[in-house]
């Protein structure tokens, strides 16, 4: 045996030791310490002692560990893990800070940075909003970051406001920039209604009373529609109203019967067609709801769900009776799944393929607005627009 073969062996039986290493002992070393993952949610009872756990282990390891804990935990399904990263992220703003946002990814549909908005508004109320501001421009993540920073903001307006809209609005129409189109203002607005819908975690006694007060089983669109919301937030009102639809014909938000969905899609189809985005917002509510469901609400793994969830995703967009309405439900879905671009985009390709063929069009469609909206990156963008030309036969620029 010559040299170079000696050489070679030599340097093929290193990089062996070095696979090992990596693969076993490292990964073990790093799995070893996070081991709360496999314990934090075990025999838990209730949501409450759920969350307190989070809590306990933000404050005694620091909440950046607690996300770490929250991004690998086994946790009973249909956990809510947006309110959990709500949990993790206000103790992360006791020891950070507003500034502590450069760490808020958009993992938990952005909680993080919602959760620090909120707990400056609460120390600052209005004199926070330019730190605010600041913050939110530091959040990570694509274009949506900055506004969806807004979103989290409602949450805690309305809360701060003992979940009183007109003061909501009033606050709300203060973060709105000529340079976003106002875009701050609704999506805080938008925040409120989605904290009536299932907030209220701070104050669960004046939640219970908005409620009843805004809240109606007879008329479930009342809220949107009537004198409480402004006529330019309607249409996030109607996309973040779906759970009281649901609500409202009997069907339960963590495991629905696609049998009652028809009659909640009636509701929706009662919006006069002559409000078209109107009417699309509500039946768009449906498909940003579906698919985290059919992965039991784990929005971890949203994108890495199998072909069977996506498919019986989308199939239940075919339960409303007018085409307006599927259509706009299939591209709320995909949207809901592309967020923002955040998330693996083969998933939401392989989802457009999974839709029925009458839906695929609609699908693809509003992938491919979404891909002109909020990809800037010119080599990704372009690969994109190819693709769904290719895959979708629609052009996006």
């Amino acid at each position: 045996m010559d040299f170079f073969q000696r050489q070679t062996i030599f340097l093929v039986l290193v990089l062996a030791v070095l696979v090992f290493l990596i693969v076993f002992v490292f990964k073990d070393s790093r799995d070893s310490l996070y081991t709360e993952a496999e314990t934090i949610g075990r025999d838990v009872a209730t949501f409450e002692e759920l969350s307190n756990r989070f809590n306990d282990l933000s404050e005694e390891k620091g909440a950046l560990y607690a996300f770490e804990i929250l991004r690998r935990a086994e946790l009973p399904q249909n956990t809510d893990l947006h309110l959990l990263g709500h949990v993790v992220g206000d103790e992360l703003y006791n020891q950070e800070g507003v500034s502590g946002i450069v760490h808020c990814t958009q993992e938990f549909r952005n909680a993080c940075s919602h959760s620090l908005v909120i707990g400056t508004l609460n120390d600052f109320g209005e004199w926070g909003l330019d730190d605010i501001r600041e913050a939110c421009k530091q959040a990570p993540g694509g274009s949506g970051a900055y506004t969806m920073c807004y979103h989290g903001l409602g949450h805690g307006v309305f809360s701060h406001f003992a979940f009183q809209f007109p003061e909501t609005v009033d606050f709300c129409e203060k973060t709105g920039t000529e340079e976003y189109n106002n875009r701050e203002y609704i999506e805080c607005v938008g925040g409120a209604v989605m904290e009536l819908m299932g907030g209220g975690g701070h104050d669960p006694y004046n939640w219970e009373i908005a409620r009843d007060q805004y809240l109606s089983t007879y008329e479930p669109l009342s809220l949107c529609m009537g004198d409480q919301i402004p006529d330019e937030a309607q249409e996030i009102c109607l996309i973040y109203l779906t759970p009281f639809i649901w609500e409202s014909v009997g069907i339960e938000l963590g495991r629905p019967d696609p049998k009652k969905f028809p009659e909640a899609f009636a509701v929706c189809d009662s919006i006069p067609v002559e409000k078209q985005s109107l009417r699309d917002a509500c039946f768009g509510g449906f498909g940003k709801e579906f698919v985290p469901i059919v992965g039991a609400r784990d929005i971890r793994g949203v994108d890495a769900l199998s072909d069977e969830q996506y498919a019986r995703a989308s199939s239940w967009c075919l339960y409303a009776k007018p085409e307006d309405g599927r259509r706009a439900c299939i591209g709320d879905a995909v949207a809901s799944l592309f967020w923002g671009g955040e998330n693996d985009s083969d998933a939401s390709f392989r989802f457009c393929s999974l839709t029925d063929v009458s839906m695929k069009s609609a699908c693809y469609t509003r992938l491919a607005q979404d891909i002109t909206s909020f990809v800037k990156e010119g080599g990704r963008k372009t690969d994109l627009c190819n693709r769904v030309r290719l895959e979708g036969g629609v052009l996006c620029e």
